[in-house]
């Protein structure tokens, strides 16, 4: 039972990861801006999804 759970677990994150870089592309921020952000969500995944959510592009 505990590889079903990981394996869902690390589904939903795979899907909260592709969700905050799909926002982060269509935001209204910069070229330079999106590609930092995107190689902070995918270089460290939890603390930059963390700092994102607080500090990312809004629009």
């Amino acid at each position: 039972m505990g590889i079903e759970v990981g394996g869902l677990l690390g589904l939903i994150w795979l899907i909260i990861l592709v969700w905050a870089i799909v926002k982060v592309a269509k935001s209204s921020a910069g070229p330079i801006a999106k590609l930092l952000w995107i190689i902070v969500l995918l270089v460290f995944p939890l603390v930059g999804l963390i700092i994102w959510l607080l500090m990312g592009p809004k629009g």
